[in-house]
């Protein structure tokens, strides 16, 4: 038995006598959400369950030094704060009261990054432990980017940063750490048709943006299927479309929101030129002209291949199975950090149910013991950046 090996059992035994409160702290951190940039209350909240001073990041976000008992560059751990405006309904006693809930699993992440990092304290880690209380992982503008951005990063000297995100894709007992690119970019976009409304019985002296922003919807997915490798994939989808006041009444502009989102910088450029000329070709058609405008979110999320493989040993100790192949079409600011430093992503199954809510519904609820798996899993990032 090595020394990280002997550490490694004795840091998971201690984080499962910090279960309970942890759990505790979820259940209060879950009833009492904050939306993407007020999440000040939250993040105290976390300071004070950490029983350590930390500095202001990102405005409403903190990072918090936990020293280490020998020299070498500083790991971080990463939580995210905000919650989402979904409006719960699973009905447990904790559950939020607001129009805001934990519906991806942020709670569940907030109290594992807390239990491992008390438990750090008690057991002592080679290396310093940053723990990152990370704001706006949900939103734009990304708080992942503002810590990159803001030196703190270097000023620690962080070279690895390690994240566990619940995933209800994968069996419960499973952790899925895959090297290379695992979650995909993202690009925010907002179309606006203008035509010509008027009497929905006259539809010859229109011209109907409702009926070129439903061709628009349906033409964008052949970006996926004729403009991008399908060996790598794209996913172009439509969230939010807004047009007209009443059922006899065209009106003289449509709107929609979507995102793209691929696997592969090199495809962003070719994509995002197809989309325009998708938009706008398919509005001159109708008869109408389209504005569009495109917000960039978040890069490709690649994993570092060394770290990944040091983990998959960690995990395998720590009794979890290994998933090498769960990649998806989801997107994380996590992102940010991998360009930045060393990265590592891995996803915590919770029980790849047929059926069961997934990310963002309003009834996804982790079970409680989420809390130690993501934690144990945070202990075999740290480990295996010690290690490589």
């Amino acid at each position: 038995m090595t020394e990280l090996d002997e550490l490694q059992d004795r840091w998971e035994a201690a984080v499962e006598a910090e279960l309970p409160s942890a759990i505790e702290l979820r259940h209060r951190v879950h009833a009492d959400p904050r939306a993407s940039g007020d999440e000040e209350d939250t993040a105290q909240v976390l300071v004070e369950a950490l029983g350590a001073d930390g500095v202001r990041v990102a405005k409403t976000g903190r990072a918090v030094l936990f020293p280490g008992t020998g020299p070498g560059p500083a790991v971080a751990l990463r939580t995210e704060l905000d919650a989402l405006p979904v409006t719960e309904r699973t009905g447990v006693p904790w559950a939020s009261e607001t129009s805001l809930m934990h519906a991806c699993g942020h709670d569940v992440h907030m109290a594992a990054l807390v239990a491992t990092c008390r438990a750090a304290a008690v057991v002592g880690v080679p290396r310093p432990l940053l723990a990152l209380l990370q704001p706006r992982e949900e939103t734009s503008p990304s708080g992942a980017l503002d810590i990159v951005e803001s030196g703190v990063l270097a000023e620690y000297g962080v070279e690895t940063v390690i994240g566990a995100h619940v995933q209800p894709r994968l069996a419960a007992g499973v952790v899925s750490a895959v090297p290379g690119p695992v979650n995909a970019s993202t690009d925010e976009f907002d179309v606006v048709v203008r035509g010509q409304g008027g009497h929905a019985g006259y539809p010859h002296l229109l011209r109907d943006p409702i009926l070129a922003l439903s061709q628009i919807v349906v033409s964008l997915q052949q970006l996926a299927s004729r403009r991008v490798d399908p060996v790598f994939g794209a996913v172009c989808s439509v969230g939010r479309i807004e047009a007209g006041t009443t059922a006899n009444v065209v009106p003289n502009e449509a709107r929609l929101s979507g995102s793209l989102r691929l696997m592969r910088a090199e495809d962003r450029d070719l994509a995002l030129e197809g989309l325009a000329e998708v938009v706008h070709g398919t509005a001159k058609a109708h008869g109408c002209r389209a504005e569009l405008e495109i917000s960039p979110c978040e890069p490709v999320l690649h994993n570092d291949a060394g770290l990944t493989q040091h983990a998959h040993r960690r995990l395998i100790r720590a009794g979890a199975g290994v998933d090498l192949d769960f990649r998806s079409f989801g997107a994380d600011d996590f992102a940010h950090y991998c360009g930045a430093t060393r990265g590592l992503m891995m996803f915590v199954g919770l029980g790849d149910t047929a059926g069961a809510p997934s990310l963002h519904d309003e009834l996804f609820l982790p079970p409680d013991a989420a809390v130690g798996y993501v934690a144990r899993a945070l202990i075999a990032g740290y480990l295996a950046a010690v290690e490589g």
